[in-house]
Protein backbone atom coordinates (compact mmCIF):
# COMPACT_ATOMS: atom_id res chain seq x y z
CA UNK A 1 0.00 0.00 0.00
CA UNK A 2 1.57 3.42 -0.58
CA UNK A 3 1.25 6.65 1.29
CA UNK A 4 0.90 9.89 -1.27
CA UNK A 5 2.90 12.95 0.45
CA UNK A 6 -0.47 14.05 2.00
CA UNK A 7 0.28 11.25 4.00
CA UNK A 8 -3.69 9.80 2.64
CA UNK A 9 -3.58 6.26 1.53
CA UNK A 10 -5.09 6.16 -2.58
CA UNK A 11 -7.50 3.22 -3.09
CA UNK A 12 -6.17 0.22 -4.59
CA UNK A 13 -7.96 -1.07 -7.59
CA UNK A 14 -9.85 1.62 -8.99
CA UNK A 15 -8.84 3.81 -11.61
CA UNK A 16 -8.60 7.27 -10.85
CA UNK A 17 -9.77 9.91 -13.69
CA UNK A 18 -6.30 11.42 -13.99
CA UNK A 19 -3.08 10.39 -12.26
CA UNK A 20 -1.78 13.10 -9.43
CA UNK A 21 0.93 15.13 -10.79
CA UNK A 22 3.95 15.46 -8.32
CA UNK A 23 4.77 18.71 -7.06
CA UNK A 24 8.05 20.49 -5.80
CA UNK A 25 8.09 18.21 -2.70
CA UNK A 26 8.53 14.94 -4.91
CA UNK A 27 11.19 16.60 -7.16
CA UNK A 28 12.91 17.33 -4.38
CA UNK A 29 12.42 14.04 -2.92
CA UNK A 30 13.95 12.71 -5.61
CA UNK A 31 17.09 14.76 -6.18
CA UNK A 32 17.98 13.50 -2.12
CA UNK A 33 17.37 9.68 -3.83
CA UNK A 34 19.57 10.61 -6.75
CA UNK A 35 22.22 11.32 -4.07
CA UNK A 36 22.85 7.83 -2.46
CA UNK A 37 22.48 6.19 -5.89
CA UNK A 38 25.24 8.24 -7.17
CA UNK A 39 27.38 7.35 -4.13
CA UNK A 40 26.39 3.73 -4.59
CA UNK A 41 27.20 3.42 -8.63
CA UNK A 42 30.63 5.50 -7.52
CA UNK A 43 31.43 2.92 -4.94
CA UNK A 44 32.30 0.50 -8.16
CA UNK A 45 34.78 2.42 -9.31
CA UNK A 46 35.95 4.91 -6.43
CA UNK A 47 39.09 2.49 -5.20
CA UNK A 48 40.93 3.04 -9.04
CA UNK A 49 43.24 5.43 -8.03
CA UNK A 50 43.04 4.78 -3.90
CA UNK A 51 45.06 1.27 -4.32
CA UNK A 52 48.43 1.81 -4.31
CA UNK A 53 48.05 4.27 -1.36
CA UNK A 54 45.74 1.24 0.48
CA UNK A 55 48.73 -1.08 -0.45
CA UNK A 56 51.32 0.82 0.67
CA UNK A 57 49.86 2.21 4.41
CA UNK A 58 47.76 -1.21 5.26
CA UNK A 59 49.90 -3.72 3.32
CA UNK A 60 47.30 -6.35 2.03
CA UNK A 61 48.27 -9.94 0.16
CA UNK A 62 47.46 -10.60 -3.12
CA UNK A 63 44.39 -12.37 -2.18
CA UNK A 64 43.02 -9.66 0.06
CA UNK A 65 43.89 -6.61 -2.15
CA UNK A 66 41.36 -8.59 -4.68
CA UNK A 67 39.42 -9.12 -1.67
CA UNK A 68 39.00 -5.27 -0.97
CA UNK A 69 37.95 -4.80 -4.99
CA UNK A 70 35.44 -7.16 -5.26
CA UNK A 71 33.73 -7.92 -2.34
CA UNK A 72 31.37 -4.67 -2.87
CA UNK A 73 30.05 -6.19 -5.92
CA UNK A 74 29.89 -9.46 -5.23
CA UNK A 75 27.58 -9.11 -2.18
CA UNK A 76 25.57 -6.30 -3.70
CA UNK A 77 24.86 -8.69 -6.34
CA UNK A 78 24.09 -11.79 -4.58
CA UNK A 79 21.38 -9.23 -2.17
CA UNK A 80 19.63 -7.40 -4.62
CA UNK A 81 16.51 -9.54 -4.85
CA UNK A 82 16.60 -10.38 -1.44
CA UNK A 83 16.84 -6.82 -0.58
CA UNK A 84 14.16 -5.80 -3.06
CA UNK A 85 11.68 -8.19 -1.53
CA UNK A 86 12.48 -7.43 2.05
CA UNK A 87 11.97 -3.86 1.19
CA UNK A 88 8.26 -4.46 -0.54
CA UNK A 89 7.13 -6.30 2.89
CA UNK A 90 8.95 -4.22 5.65
CA UNK A 91 8.35 -0.71 3.75
CA UNK A 92 10.72 0.82 1.25
CA UNK A 93 11.60 3.83 2.90
CA UNK A 94 12.29 2.03 6.27
CA UNK A 95 15.17 -0.03 4.46
CA UNK A 96 16.30 2.81 2.46
CA UNK A 97 16.88 4.76 5.83
CA UNK A 98 18.57 1.25 7.55
CA UNK A 99 20.62 0.99 3.89
CA UNK A 100 21.77 4.43 4.54
CA UNK A 101 22.46 4.66 7.91
CA UNK A 102 24.37 0.87 7.35
CA UNK A 103 26.24 2.60 4.57
CA UNK A 104 27.35 5.55 6.12
CA UNK A 105 28.70 3.57 9.27
CA UNK A 106 30.74 1.19 6.74
CA UNK A 107 32.01 4.25 5.19
CA UNK A 108 33.42 5.78 8.39
CA UNK A 109 34.72 2.31 8.71
CA UNK A 110 36.45 1.76 6.06
CA UNK A 111 37.65 5.63 5.79
CA UNK A 112 39.56 4.54 9.33
CA UNK A 113 41.24 0.75 8.65
CA UNK A 114 43.74 -0.21 9.90
CA UNK A 115 44.26 -3.67 8.76
CA UNK A 116 43.39 -5.14 5.19
CA UNK A 117 40.44 -7.24 7.09
CA UNK A 118 38.96 -4.45 8.50
CA UNK A 119 38.61 -2.59 4.85
CA UNK A 120 37.17 -5.80 3.81
CA UNK A 121 34.38 -5.75 6.18
CA UNK A 122 33.40 -2.39 5.92
CA UNK A 123 33.55 -3.00 2.08
CA UNK A 124 31.01 -5.99 2.57
CA UNK A 125 28.78 -4.15 4.59
CA UNK A 126 28.78 -1.09 1.97
CA UNK A 127 27.95 -3.87 -0.57
CA UNK A 128 24.86 -4.78 1.88
CA UNK A 129 23.40 -1.32 1.99
CA UNK A 130 24.18 -1.14 -1.70
CA UNK A 131 22.10 -3.57 -2.23
CA UNK A 132 19.30 -2.03 0.16
CA UNK A 133 19.32 1.01 -1.81
CA UNK A 134 19.60 0.48 -5.28
CA UNK A 135 16.00 -0.93 -5.07
CA UNK A 136 14.34 1.16 -2.53
CA UNK A 137 15.01 4.47 -4.46
CA UNK A 138 13.57 3.45 -7.98
CA UNK A 139 10.37 1.40 -6.17
CA UNK A 140 9.82 4.98 -4.37
CA UNK A 141 10.56 7.05 -7.82
CA UNK A 142 7.37 4.39 -8.77
CA UNK A 143 5.09 5.51 -5.81
CA UNK A 144 5.70 8.91 -5.64
CA UNK A 145 5.10 10.13 -9.77
CA UNK A 146 2.28 8.30 -10.74
CA UNK A 147 1.81 10.29 -13.86
CA UNK A 148 3.31 8.54 -16.43
CA UNK A 149 4.82 11.22 -18.24
CA UNK A 150 6.57 12.76 -15.11
CA UNK A 151 7.31 9.24 -13.80
CA UNK A 152 9.12 8.51 -17.53
CA UNK A 153 11.44 11.86 -16.58
CA UNK A 154 12.07 10.85 -13.56
CA UNK A 155 13.50 7.43 -14.34
CA UNK A 156 15.13 9.20 -17.27
CA UNK A 157 17.29 11.28 -14.61
CA UNK A 158 17.51 7.92 -12.56
CA UNK A 159 19.13 6.49 -15.25
CA UNK A 160 21.44 9.06 -16.03
CA UNK A 161 22.80 8.93 -12.74
CA UNK A 162 23.42 5.85 -11.89
CA UNK A 163 25.16 5.58 -15.54
CA UNK A 164 27.30 8.30 -14.81
CA UNK A 165 28.12 7.39 -11.10
CA UNK A 166 30.71 4.72 -12.23
CA UNK A 167 32.59 6.87 -14.73
CA UNK A 168 32.54 9.68 -11.80
CA UNK A 169 33.43 7.34 -9.02
CA UNK A 170 37.38 6.92 -10.68
CA UNK A 171 37.77 10.70 -11.04
CA UNK A 172 36.62 11.48 -7.73
CA UNK A 173 38.82 8.86 -6.13
CA UNK A 174 42.15 10.38 -8.13
CA UNK A 175 40.94 14.05 -7.05
CA UNK A 176 40.56 13.25 -3.43
CA UNK A 177 43.59 10.63 -3.10
CA UNK A 178 45.97 14.13 -4.55
CA UNK A 179 44.77 16.12 -2.56
CA UNK A 180 43.84 13.84 1.19
CA UNK A 181 44.29 10.95 1.96
CA UNK A 182 42.87 7.03 0.83
CA UNK A 183 40.10 6.91 3.55
CA UNK A 184 38.80 10.64 1.99
CA UNK A 185 37.06 8.25 -0.74
CA UNK A 186 34.98 6.91 1.71
CA UNK A 187 34.36 9.99 3.85
CA UNK A 188 33.00 12.20 0.78
CA UNK A 189 29.80 9.48 1.07
CA UNK A 190 28.95 10.93 4.68
CA UNK A 191 27.40 14.29 4.05
CA UNK A 192 25.06 12.43 1.28
CA UNK A 193 23.88 9.40 3.43
CA UNK A 194 23.32 11.97 6.62
CA UNK A 195 21.32 14.82 3.87
CA UNK A 196 19.22 11.20 3.17
CA UNK A 197 18.60 10.03 7.06
CA UNK A 198 17.35 13.88 7.40
CA UNK A 199 15.04 14.33 4.74
CA UNK A 200 14.07 11.26 3.71
CA UNK A 201 11.52 10.95 6.92
CA UNK A 202 9.85 14.51 5.91
CA UNK A 203 9.87 14.07 2.06
CA UNK A 204 9.69 10.05 1.19
CA UNK A 205 6.11 8.25 1.55
CA UNK A 206 5.96 4.74 3.07
CA UNK A 207 5.11 2.07 0.50
CA UNK A 208 5.08 -1.29 0.82
CA UNK A 209 3.29 -4.61 -0.06
CA UNK A 210 -0.13 -4.72 2.17
CA UNK A 211 -0.17 -8.65 1.78
CA UNK A 212 3.58 -10.02 1.49
CA UNK A 213 2.94 -13.37 3.06
CA UNK A 214 6.18 -14.92 5.08
CA UNK A 215 9.25 -14.24 4.27
CA UNK A 216 10.97 -17.08 2.55
CA UNK A 217 13.95 -17.60 4.23
CA UNK A 218 15.14 -20.60 2.05
CA UNK A 219 15.09 -18.26 -0.97
CA UNK A 220 17.54 -15.98 0.42
CA UNK A 221 20.89 -18.66 0.44
CA UNK A 222 19.74 -20.01 -2.64
CA UNK A 223 19.57 -16.96 -4.63
CA UNK A 224 22.97 -16.04 -3.92
CA UNK A 225 24.14 -19.21 -4.57
CA UNK A 226 22.56 -18.42 -8.12
CA UNK A 227 24.21 -14.90 -8.64
CA UNK A 228 27.46 -15.18 -6.99
CA UNK A 229 29.46 -17.92 -9.09
CA UNK A 230 28.35 -17.10 -12.10
CA UNK A 231 29.28 -13.47 -12.16
CA UNK A 232 32.17 -14.71 -10.11
CA UNK A 233 33.01 -17.05 -13.51
CA UNK A 234 32.10 -14.41 -15.77
CA UNK A 235 33.95 -11.95 -14.53
CA UNK A 236 37.66 -14.01 -14.50
CA UNK A 237 37.31 -15.58 -17.82
CA UNK A 238 38.24 -12.68 -19.78
CA UNK A 239 41.71 -11.79 -17.79
CA UNK A 240 42.40 -15.64 -16.98
CA UNK A 241 40.52 -17.74 -19.86
CA UNK A 242 38.03 -20.61 -19.93
CA UNK A 243 39.62 -22.04 -17.11
CA UNK A 244 37.86 -24.79 -15.61
CA UNK A 245 37.39 -23.35 -12.06
CA UNK A 246 35.28 -20.87 -13.55
CA UNK A 247 33.53 -22.74 -16.06
CA UNK A 248 32.58 -24.95 -13.29
CA UNK A 249 31.95 -21.97 -10.90
CA UNK A 250 29.57 -21.26 -13.43
CA UNK A 251 27.83 -24.44 -13.95
CA UNK A 252 26.81 -24.89 -10.08
CA UNK A 253 25.65 -21.36 -10.05
CA UNK A 254 22.91 -22.54 -12.97
CA UNK A 255 22.43 -25.33 -10.93
CA UNK A 256 21.40 -23.33 -7.81
CA UNK A 257 19.47 -21.19 -10.55
CA UNK A 258 17.59 -24.03 -11.68
CA UNK A 259 16.72 -24.84 -7.72
CA UNK A 260 15.78 -21.09 -7.14
CA UNK A 261 13.59 -21.24 -9.79
CA UNK A 262 12.02 -24.29 -8.86
CA UNK A 263 11.58 -22.83 -5.01
CA UNK A 264 9.78 -19.45 -6.58
CA UNK A 265 7.91 -21.62 -8.93
CA UNK A 266 6.34 -24.43 -5.81
CA UNK A 267 6.56 -22.43 -2.84
CA UNK A 268 3.45 -20.57 -0.88
CA UNK A 269 5.09 -17.25 -0.52
CA UNK A 270 8.35 -17.00 -2.96
CA UNK A 271 10.70 -14.21 -3.03
CA UNK A 272 10.55 -13.63 -6.53
CA UNK A 273 6.72 -14.32 -7.30
CA UNK A 274 6.21 -16.15 -11.21
CA UNK A 275 3.36 -13.97 -11.99
CA UNK A 276 5.75 -10.86 -11.38
CA UNK A 277 7.14 -11.93 -15.01
CA UNK A 278 4.06 -12.82 -17.03
CA UNK A 279 3.37 -8.87 -16.34
CA UNK A 280 2.56 -7.53 -19.55
CA UNK A 281 6.48 -6.06 -20.78
CA UNK A 282 8.25 -7.24 -17.86
CA UNK A 283 10.05 -9.83 -19.32
CA UNK A 284 11.20 -8.29 -22.71
CA UNK A 285 12.28 -5.34 -20.69
CA UNK A 286 14.70 -7.45 -17.85
CA UNK A 287 16.30 -9.32 -21.24
CA UNK A 288 16.05 -6.40 -23.45
CA UNK A 289 17.98 -4.26 -20.54
CA UNK A 290 20.20 -7.42 -19.40
CA UNK A 291 21.61 -7.16 -23.61
CA UNK A 292 22.16 -3.57 -23.43
CA UNK A 293 24.22 -3.81 -19.91
CA UNK A 294 26.54 -6.69 -21.71
CA UNK A 295 27.24 -4.55 -24.69
CA UNK A 296 28.05 -1.36 -22.13
CA UNK A 297 30.16 -3.27 -19.90
CA UNK A 298 31.91 -5.41 -22.62
CA UNK A 299 33.02 -1.78 -24.40
CA UNK A 300 33.78 -0.54 -21.13
CA UNK A 301 36.65 -2.81 -20.02
CA UNK A 302 38.37 -1.83 -23.35
CA UNK A 303 38.21 1.69 -23.59
CA UNK A 304 39.55 2.30 -20.17
CA UNK A 305 42.75 0.25 -21.73
CA UNK A 306 42.97 1.97 -24.78
CA UNK A 307 43.12 5.46 -23.23
CA UNK A 308 45.68 4.26 -20.91
CA UNK A 309 48.00 1.74 -22.51
CA UNK A 310 47.52 2.64 -25.94
CA UNK A 311 47.43 5.95 -26.15
CA UNK A 312 49.75 6.57 -23.08
CA UNK A 313 47.21 8.52 -20.96
CA UNK A 314 47.86 8.72 -17.40
CA UNK A 315 45.08 6.80 -14.89
CA UNK A 316 44.00 10.14 -13.95
CA UNK A 317 44.31 11.81 -17.03
CA UNK A 318 42.03 8.63 -18.47
CA UNK A 319 39.46 9.24 -16.31
CA UNK A 320 39.14 12.85 -17.12
CA UNK A 321 38.93 12.39 -20.70
CA UNK A 322 36.52 9.36 -19.82
CA UNK A 323 34.11 12.09 -18.36
CA UNK A 324 33.43 13.80 -21.66
CA UNK A 325 30.79 11.38 -22.87
CA UNK A 326 29.30 12.01 -19.71
CA UNK A 327 28.47 15.14 -20.63
CA UNK A 328 25.48 13.95 -22.38
CA UNK A 329 24.32 10.85 -20.88
CA UNK A 330 22.00 13.59 -18.74
CA UNK A 331 20.15 14.69 -21.77
CA UNK A 332 19.67 10.60 -22.78
CA UNK A 333 16.66 9.73 -20.92
CA UNK A 334 14.42 12.80 -20.58
CA UNK A 335 14.83 13.77 -24.43
CA UNK A 336 13.68 9.60 -25.13
CA UNK A 337 11.14 10.36 -22.57
CA UNK A 338 9.70 13.54 -24.30
CA UNK A 339 9.47 11.40 -27.71
CA UNK A 340 7.27 8.70 -25.78
CA UNK A 341 5.30 11.60 -25.06
CA UNK A 342 4.93 12.78 -28.42
CA UNK A 343 3.19 9.59 -29.64
CA UNK A 344 6.54 7.90 -30.74
CA UNK A 345 6.27 4.04 -30.31
CA UNK A 346 8.04 2.79 -27.39
CA UNK A 347 9.12 0.14 -29.21
CA UNK A 348 11.22 2.05 -31.91
CA UNK A 349 12.25 4.71 -29.21
CA UNK A 350 14.41 1.77 -28.16
CA UNK A 351 14.99 0.05 -31.00
CA UNK A 352 16.81 3.42 -31.81
CA UNK A 353 18.67 3.49 -28.64
CA UNK A 354 20.13 -0.31 -30.04
CA UNK A 355 20.78 2.16 -33.16
CA UNK A 356 22.40 4.04 -31.48
CA UNK A 357 24.90 1.79 -29.66
CA UNK A 358 25.18 -0.01 -33.15
CA UNK A 359 26.47 3.44 -34.52
CA UNK A 360 28.76 3.31 -31.39
CA UNK A 361 30.23 0.02 -31.82
CA UNK A 362 30.77 0.75 -35.55
CA UNK A 363 32.89 3.83 -35.03
CA UNK A 364 34.83 1.70 -32.32
CA UNK A 365 35.82 -0.77 -34.98
CA UNK A 366 37.22 1.79 -37.02
CA UNK A 367 39.81 2.64 -34.04
CA UNK A 368 43.73 3.33 -34.60
CA UNK A 369 46.04 3.18 -31.97
CA UNK A 370 46.36 7.12 -31.94
CA UNK A 371 42.22 7.79 -32.27
CA UNK A 372 41.29 9.50 -29.60
CA UNK A 373 38.41 11.41 -29.90
CA UNK A 374 36.82 8.55 -31.81
CA UNK A 375 37.31 6.66 -28.96
CA UNK A 376 35.42 9.48 -27.26
CA UNK A 377 32.87 10.17 -29.56
CA UNK A 378 32.19 5.77 -30.04
CA UNK A 379 31.78 5.59 -26.04
CA UNK A 380 29.77 9.06 -26.44
CA UNK A 381 27.23 7.42 -28.32
CA UNK A 382 26.73 4.29 -26.84
CA UNK A 383 26.36 5.28 -23.39
CA UNK A 384 23.78 8.14 -24.84
CA UNK A 385 21.81 4.90 -26.36
CA UNK A 386 22.25 2.70 -23.19
CA UNK A 387 20.21 5.64 -20.77
CA UNK A 388 17.79 5.87 -24.14
CA UNK A 389 17.20 2.15 -23.34
CA UNK A 390 17.62 2.19 -19.46
CA UNK A 391 15.07 4.57 -18.88
CA UNK A 392 12.54 3.24 -21.18
CA UNK A 393 12.83 -0.36 -20.27
CA UNK A 394 12.69 0.21 -16.62
CA UNK A 395 9.72 2.41 -17.20
CA UNK A 396 8.11 -0.30 -18.68
CA UNK A 397 9.07 -2.36 -16.38
CA UNK A 398 7.98 -0.60 -13.38
CA UNK A 399 4.55 -0.02 -15.47
CA UNK A 400 3.77 -3.63 -15.74
CA UNK A 401 4.42 -4.44 -12.32
CA UNK A 402 2.27 -4.41 -9.53
CA UNK A 403 2.69 -1.20 -7.05
CA UNK A 404 3.57 -3.72 -4.38
CA UNK A 405 5.74 -5.07 -5.82
CA UNK A 406 7.95 -2.43 -6.85
CA UNK A 407 11.17 -3.42 -5.11
CA UNK A 408 11.17 -6.57 -6.36
CA UNK A 409 10.28 -5.58 -9.53
CA UNK A 410 13.64 -2.93 -9.21
CA UNK A 411 15.72 -5.71 -7.87
CA UNK A 412 15.16 -7.94 -10.31
CA UNK A 413 16.08 -5.43 -13.24
CA UNK A 414 19.38 -4.31 -11.26
CA UNK A 415 20.32 -8.17 -11.02
CA UNK A 416 20.37 -8.77 -14.34
CA UNK A 417 22.49 -5.34 -15.29
CA UNK A 418 24.41 -7.17 -12.96
CA UNK A 419 24.47 -10.39 -15.13
CA UNK A 420 24.51 -8.48 -18.43
CA UNK A 421 27.88 -6.82 -17.54
CA UNK A 422 29.55 -9.82 -16.34
CA UNK A 423 27.93 -11.59 -19.19
CA UNK A 424 29.68 -8.64 -21.66
CA UNK A 425 33.09 -8.55 -19.92
CA UNK A 426 33.36 -12.47 -20.36
CA UNK A 427 32.27 -12.92 -24.05
CA UNK A 428 33.34 -9.71 -25.07
CA UNK A 429 36.75 -9.79 -23.24
CA UNK A 430 37.28 -12.58 -24.92
CA UNK A 431 36.83 -12.38 -28.07
CA UNK A 432 39.54 -9.39 -27.89
CA UNK A 433 41.85 -11.44 -25.66
CA UNK A 434 41.55 -14.14 -28.66
CA UNK A 435 42.16 -11.66 -31.71
CA UNK A 436 45.14 -10.36 -29.16
CA UNK A 437 46.51 -13.62 -29.29
CA UNK A 438 45.69 -14.11 -32.40
CA UNK A 439 47.80 -11.05 -33.94
CA UNK A 440 50.95 -11.15 -31.43
CA UNK A 441 53.89 -12.52 -33.60
CA UNK A 442 55.51 -16.40 -32.30
CA UNK A 443 58.44 -14.45 -31.96
CA UNK A 444 57.36 -12.43 -29.07
CA UNK A 445 58.04 -13.23 -25.23
CA UNK A 446 55.39 -15.67 -23.44
CA UNK A 447 53.87 -12.85 -21.32
CA UNK A 448 54.00 -10.18 -23.98
CA UNK A 449 51.36 -12.69 -26.11
CA UNK A 450 49.23 -13.12 -23.36
CA UNK A 451 47.85 -9.85 -22.84
CA UNK A 452 49.20 -5.71 -23.18
CA UNK A 453 49.38 -5.22 -19.46
CA UNK A 454 52.25 -8.10 -19.89
CA UNK A 455 53.39 -6.92 -22.56
CA UNK A 456 53.79 -3.25 -21.21
CA UNK A 457 55.70 -5.01 -18.22
CA UNK A 458 57.82 -6.93 -20.37
CA UNK A 459 58.83 -4.46 -22.79
CA UNK A 460 60.02 -2.43 -19.22
CA UNK A 461 62.75 -4.99 -18.84
CA UNK A 462 64.17 -4.97 -22.42
CA UNK A 463 66.75 -2.49 -24.22
CA UNK A 464 64.67 0.80 -25.62
CA UNK A 465 64.80 -0.28 -29.17
CA UNK A 466 63.37 -3.81 -28.45
CA UNK A 467 61.09 -2.72 -25.95
CA UNK A 468 59.57 -0.01 -28.08
CA UNK A 469 59.13 -2.03 -30.78
CA UNK A 470 57.47 -4.63 -28.80
CA UNK A 471 54.94 -1.96 -27.53
CA UNK A 472 54.32 -0.57 -31.16
CA UNK A 473 53.39 -4.39 -31.75
CA UNK A 474 50.99 -4.96 -28.94
CA UNK A 475 49.16 -1.55 -29.23
CA UNK A 476 48.27 -2.83 -32.47
CA UNK A 477 47.08 -5.85 -31.42
CA UNK A 478 45.09 -5.27 -28.76
CA UNK A 479 43.48 -2.06 -30.71
CA UNK A 480 42.89 -5.08 -33.68
CA UNK A 481 41.26 -6.73 -30.63
CA UNK A 482 39.39 -3.94 -29.85
CA UNK A 483 37.76 -3.59 -33.12
CA UNK A 484 37.09 -7.43 -33.17
CA UNK A 485 34.91 -7.01 -29.71
CA UNK A 486 33.31 -3.95 -31.47
CA UNK A 487 31.98 -5.64 -34.42
CA UNK A 488 30.72 -8.69 -31.76
CA UNK A 489 28.97 -6.23 -29.95
CA UNK A 490 27.88 -4.21 -33.16
CA UNK A 491 26.30 -7.52 -34.19
CA UNK A 492 24.37 -8.17 -30.71
CA UNK A 493 22.57 -4.54 -30.33
CA UNK A 494 21.61 -4.87 -34.05
CA UNK A 495 20.15 -7.72 -33.15
CA UNK A 496 18.53 -6.27 -30.23
CA UNK A 497 17.25 -3.36 -31.97
CA UNK A 498 15.35 -5.83 -34.21
CA UNK A 499 14.16 -7.86 -31.44
CA UNK A 500 12.79 -4.58 -29.42
CA UNK A 501 10.64 -3.41 -32.71
CA UNK A 502 8.70 -6.72 -32.83
CA UNK A 503 8.72 -7.72 -28.99
CA UNK A 504 7.50 -3.86 -27.54
CA UNK A 505 5.64 -2.29 -30.58
CA UNK A 506 2.81 -3.81 -29.93
CA UNK A 507 3.29 -3.81 -26.07
CA UNK A 508 -0.15 -1.19 -24.88
CA UNK A 509 1.46 0.35 -21.72
CA UNK A 510 -0.42 0.47 -18.68
CA UNK A 511 -0.09 1.08 -15.12
CA UNK A 512 -0.18 -1.95 -13.08
CA UNK A 513 -2.48 -1.32 -9.62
Amino acid sequence: MTTNSMGTTPSVGADSAAPARAGRREWTALGVLMLPLLLVSMDVSVLYFATPAISADLHPSGTQQLWIYDIYGFVLAGLLMTMGSLGDRIGRRKLLLTGAAAFGGASLLAAYADSAGTLIAARAVLGIGGATLMPSTMALVRTMFTDPGQRAKAIGLWSGVMTGGIALGSVMSGLLVEHFWWGSVFLVNLPAMTLLLLLGPVLLPESRDPNPGRFDWLSVPLSMAAVLPVIYGLKEIPSEGWHPLYVVSIAVGLLFAALFVRRQRTGASPLIPPALLKGHGFTPALVLNLIAALAMMGSAIFTTQYLQSVLGKSPLAAALWSLLPSVFIGFAGPVTAQLVQRGVNRGYVVAGGFAAMTAGFSMLAFLGTDSLWLALVGAGVLACGMVAITSQLVDLAMRSAPVERAGTASSLLETGTEFGGALGMAVLGSIGTAVYRHEMPASAPAGARESLGDALATAAHLPAGAGASLLTTARQAFTDGFQGAAIAGAVVVALAAAGAAVTLRRIEVRDEK
